[in-house]
């Protein structure tokens, strides 16, 4: 991947080199403390009994900004110049990154423009206006939020911080892994979920070298598997963007950085349906008394849901966001 002028330094590294390792996420856990939270690690012997596993829950909907996306979004705007600090960023999003951006953008003390879908959750829109940032809709299933984004980054001098194929994002997502794994041990199985692939491809960097033979396994909503069949391709497909409840999954490619480092690292790919992701949020409602987002609780469907083959003894599930508005809520469970 190519990084322009107004995007955020890459590490070093040698022609084949990887473009993220472990190294890189210890890298972003230093910056990252004090300002990121170090999230709880739920246990549920109801969700063990249920599973046949022994499930342990990285609860990133208590990440400041509600979701695993302030982790490199922080990371990667404390990496930026002062001369680009001071001419403020660009990010595009239909909520989460949205959300982080404009949170660190402030307490960066720099200003930030989001590029959201006219569709995106009313939550997420004024959670991001709430903190500071001008707003920019775009119609998701018509338009190009990437161009956009780039054309805003061009016209007015602006660091764009991609949502997840950045060296510097994925590095800051691969955190959640370095934190769940130092706190649980090693494990036999991680359940991520998928949209571009930062968090999956952080966390597998993470994971796989701190406990070798790990499983990494991604997850993606039925309606939107790009990943999945750019796996089974052995390139990258895009797909019409998905409709689907999980709004944070709804992507019609894999990254084009984050793509290379799933092949490698990345065991498989499953997939839940919408009413799985309900019935696993109503789970976390009433069973953990957690509240999460739709694709927040994929991972956790995927788990419900029996996708597991071998089940493994000891499993690490990341729950990735919480940004859900009440009405939003009833009304994907009611």
């Amino acid at each position: 991947m190519t990084h322009g002028p107004t995007s955020p330094s890459s590490p070093a590294g040698g022609p084949g080199a990887p473009a993220v390792t472990l190294d890189d996420v210890r890298d972003a856990a230093r910056l990252l403390a004090g300002a990121a939270h170090r999230t709880p690690v739920l246990r549920s012997r109801t969700l063990d009994a249920r599973t046949g596993t022994r499930a342990f829950l990285k609860c990133e909907n208590f990440q400041r900004a509600g979701a695993f996306k302030f982790r490199g979004a922080y990371h990667a705007l404390s990496r930026l110049t002062p001369e680009q600090r001071a001419r403020g960023v660009v990010a595009y999003s239909s909520g989460n990154h949205a959300q982080a951006v404009a949170l660190a953008a402030r307490e960066l003390a720099t200003s930030a423009v989001i590029v959201m879908p006219e569709d995106a959750p009313r939550a997420k829109r004024e959670a991001t206006a709430g903190y500071g940032a001008e707003i920019v809709t775009y119609d998701r299933y018509t338009e190009d939020r990437a161009a956009l984004g780039a054309r805003i980054a061009a016209d007015r001098g602006l660091a764009l911080i991609p949502p997840y194929d950045h060296p510097h994002i994925i590095a800051g997502q691969g955190t959640t892994a370095l934190e769940l794994l130092e706190e649980t041990g090693p494990l036999d199985a991680l359940l991520v979920p998928v949209g571009g692939g930062g968090l999956i491809a952080g966390a597998a960097t993470a994971a796989t070298a701190l406990a070798p033979g790990i499983r990494v396994i991604g997850v993606e909503p039925e309606a939107g598997d790009d990943t999945r069949r750019s796996l089974a391709a052995g390139h990258r497909i895009t797909i019409p963007v998905p409709r689907t409840v999980a709004d944070g999954q709804a992507v019609d490619a894999p990254g084009e950085l984050t793509f290379p480092i799933n092949q490698r690292l990345v065991d498989s790919v499953v997939l839940v349906t919408d009413d799985e992701i309900r019935a696993a949020m109503a789970f976390a409602f009433e069973r953990l008394k957690i509240v999460t987002e739709p694709s927040g609780a994929s991972a956790l469907a995927a788990l419900l849901a029996g996708r597991l083959d071998p089940v493994p003894a000891r499993t690490g599930v990341i729950v990735s966001g919480g940004n859900i508005g009440l009405d939003r809520f009833r009304e994907i469970l009611g």
